[in-house]
């Protein structure tokens, strides 16, 4: 059996370099660093993340689940007054093995009170460029244009059928799909529309389908997008971030609307987080968060396509 680590001291040194730009950037904008639990009695219904469990049957007959962000635990601390924050966490989702992959990997998560969208960006923007220690070219385009650009489809108001027609996936695939129109268009987005983003360069896509919030506000002066965006570098995403949605109600009616869905795909019903929703009953104050994987931004600094090649270790030891 091999023992000896993926890589060797010059990937440590250039991991700890990067990661020392993190807390200088966020040093120097006053942010300051919290550390959350790993661990939490309840789970995210998001049927697109799979939360890992632990058992501790000495204490407990129900699983622990390792956390697939902070930002339940962050959002509870913005409630409880807490000013901008960012945490750089170990993070864990089941199912996720791959060239871009793996299940534990480092996230970088912060919230800015009062800041609206375009602050936001500009702010994940900077913080790409302080820890790369470089400029690196930068388009911005919304969710629609960008599948307009790549196969002349506008997402918002296509039928399913007429995204099928386009899509033109083979039958196993257009049979897991079902009739879920979000579905089909994640597909189509990291199939068609992502792998046609200029190499080498930054992309912002914003406006995403209100079906696509996730846990975003929705545009009050167009209720069809969310105030989401993502960054990538050239097909890779980097960043996901929200204008945060702090209404309760509306939080656990998507929340519910997620567990209908795992239902239907035959997946596992989670308990939902009633502590974060008693603090978003409380109130969330204004504000915005994004969530950066750090070893994918790791993957451009170095210039390569494989995580493995940033990773000492991967899942399998």
């Amino acid at each position: 059996m091999d023992w000896r680590p993926l890589n060797g001291p010059a990937t440590a040194a250039e991991r700890a370099t990067l990661k020392r730009r993190v807390h200088r950037y966020f040093d120097g904008q006053s942010v300051l660093e919290v550390d959350t639990p790993s661990l939490s009695a309840s789970a995210v219904s998001d049927p697109h993340l799979h939360s890992l469990t632990v058992e501790d049957r000495k204490h407990s007959t129900t699983p622990l689940y390792l956390h697939t962000s902070p930002e339940f635990a962050m959002k509870r601390l913005l409630a409880a007054g807490f000013p901008d924050i960012y945490s750089v966490s170990r993070v864990y989702r089941g199912g996720e093995v791959g060239r871009r992959h793996q299940p534990e990997f480092t996230m970088i998560e912060w919230y800015r009170v009062g800041m609206q969208e375009s602050g936001i960006i500009d702010d994940t923007l900077a913080l790409i460029g302080a820890v790369l220690d470089r400029e690196t070219p930068t388009v911005q385009k919304t969710y629609r244009d960008a599948f307009v650009d790549a196969i002349g489809l506008d997402p918002l108001t296509e039928s399913i059928d007429g995204i099928r027609t386009a899509a033109d996936f083979d039958n196993d695939l257009a049979a897991s799909l079902g009739d879920r129109r979000q579905d089909w268009l994640d597909v189509l987005f990291a199939d068609r529309v992502a792998t046609t983003f200029a190499a080498d360069t930054l992309t912002v896509i914003n406006a995403y389908p209100a079906d696509q919030a996730a846990l975003a506000q929705l545009d009050p002066e167009d209720p069809t997008v969310a105030l989401r965006f993502e960054v990538f570098f050239g097909s890779m995403e980097l960043a996901n971030g929200f204008v945060e949605l702090g209404d309760a109600q509306e939080l656990r009616r998507r929340f519910e609307g997620d567990l209908e869905i795992r239902r239907d795909k035959h997946q596992s019903v989670l308990p939902l987080d009633e502590r974060f929703l008693a603090a978003m009953q409380s109130g969330l104050p204004a504000c915005s968060g994004v969530a950066l994987g750090f070893e994918r931004l790791h993957m451009v600094a170095a210039g390569t396509t494989d995580i493995r090649d940033v990773l000492l270790f991967d899942h399998e030891g």
